[in-house]
């Protein structure tokens, strides 16, 4: 058996590793841009809040469709390609939103149509930029843990800037001409990755196992396997299952009920616009607790108890802002809560990351991955579009606090014992 033709170094390796890390800060700021500003345009034309729901549902609910299909279509097309693709596409879609939402020619069946195409594209931009990763980091000598924390801080980093930008940007510009500068993030990405990432990378011998295994089985069966195993893995299900509820809970409460309830009830100094700024402060808030929760955990994470860690995260992450909102707090407070709660949250990620990683065997790893992320997605689209209906029907400020009790209630699931106790479990990951 030949040995695989060997290819072209990559010059500046380091480079073109941080060129995909900050190429994925400026793809993730488009994607919150477009999802903060969603609710402000559907507004401004005269939508209701159940219409704002499913203009969020439209924005997401592809994500889930398209996440198991990303992997095939990302392997078949390249990893450079696909992400260069999929940039200038969702470029397109979000520029057309604001030339035709500019001069009133946009109704809301034809944003939901933009928003849902514009959706297909953003899980194999994604994945094709994370599985770049390895390939990159072994050509420029840096330990993968360390190049993918860089590429977890680069989105955390999209959600701190993006979210008050895009509340100055609907304040300043308005809501339809935000997506003007949206489109111009997903252009500087898809720039990047062409003039820094290299068209070939430096493989390793796993490559030929992991080929051979696509080469034996269709896709579809390798999805079935897949899929059986995380079923059959209760561990896994479980943390699926919290994770599907809890992802409902907060983008109803972050995605559809925060910008209707900045329009309701904070006193912004410019009416609806001003009150977009205040929302998007709140929003930079919690990408900033996030950003330093996934810091501490990186220094200190090994060493606390995990089962404590994520109910304690998760309670947290749920309660005191769900409460902070519906007793009607303002601005600042918010801020401050909002700040707590990412923090939080930001511990959450990295150990249910570390925890899939874990548990899934290398053959599958991937398929596990895609898998497991398309189910924690699969609650946002169904949170959004009930979140909208149901501030139509009951005060904002009940709305928040149901919430609040249910997303404790489903976080404290973990203390019921089962396979649960098998979170504190320390397990080497699987060998690449």
């Amino acid at each position: 058996m030949s040995a695989p033709a060997p290819t072209p170094p990559v010059r500046r390796p380091r480079l073109a590793l941080g060129g995909l890390a900050v190429a994925h800060t400026m793809a993730q700021a488009g994607n919150t841009i477009t999802v903060f500003a969603t609710p402000f345009y559907v507004r401004s034309i005269g939508g209701s809040n159940t219409e704002v729901g499913l203009a969020v549902t439209a924005a997401t609910l592809p994500i889930v469709l398209g996440g198991p299909l990303a992997g095939v279509l990302v392997d078949r097309i390249g990893y450079r390609l696909s992400s260069i693709a999929a940039d200038i596409i969702s470029g397109l879609t979000v520029l057309a939103i604001a030339v035709l939402g500019s001069t009133g020619s946009l109704p809301l069946w034809g944003l939901l149509a933009v928003l849902f195409v514009s959706g297909l594209f953003d899980t194999p931009g994604q994945t094709a930029r994370t599985v770049l990763l390895p390939s990159l980091a072994r050509g420029a000598d840096v330990p993968l843990e360390r190049a993918v924390g860089l590429v977890t801080g680069a989105e955390r980093t999209a959600m701190l800037a993006a979210a008050p930008l895009g509340g100055v940007l609907v304040m300043l510009l308005g809501p339809a001409q935000a997506f003007f500068v949206d489109a111009a993030f997903f252009a500087v990405s898809a720039l990047l990755v062409t003039a820094l990432v290299p068209r070939a990378t430096p493989t390793h011998e796993d490559d030929d196992e992991q080929s051979t295994e696509k080469d034996g089985a269709g896709y579809w069966r390798q999805l079935a396997d897949g899929a059986r195993f995380v079923l059959a893995t209760p561990l896994l299900r479980n943390i699926a299952l919290v994770v599907l509820v809890l992802n409902a809970f907060d983008t109803a409460r972050l995605n559809v009920l925060l910008p209707l309830y900045a329009l309701e009830e904070l006193n912004g100094p410019n009416g609806e616009l001003g009150n977009a700024t205040a929302a998007g402060l709140i929003s930079g808030a919690l990408a900033a607790g996030a950003l330093a929760g996934a810091a501490l955990f990186s220094a200190w994470g090994h060493r606390l108890p995990r089962r404590a860690l994520f109910v304690g995260a998760f309670a947290l992450t749920g309660g005191p802002l769900s409460v902070a909102f519906a007793l009607g707090a303002q601005t600042f407070p918010l801020v401050a809560v909002a700040v707590g709660t990412g923090l939080a949250a930001g511990m959450l990620n990295p150990l249910i990351g570390t925890l899939r990683l874990e548990l899934a065997p290398p053959r599958m790893l991937a398929r596990v991955q895609t898998l497991m992320i398309s189910i924690a997605w699969a609650g946002i689209p169904v949170g959004s579009f009930l979140s909208g209906v149901a501030a139509d029907v009951f005060d904002l400020r009940l709305v928040f606090a149901v919430i609040g009790v249910a997303y404790v209630l489903v976080a404290l699931a973990p203390l019921t014992g089962g396979s649960w106790r098998q979170l504190s479990a320390r397990r080497a990951p699987p060998s690449r």
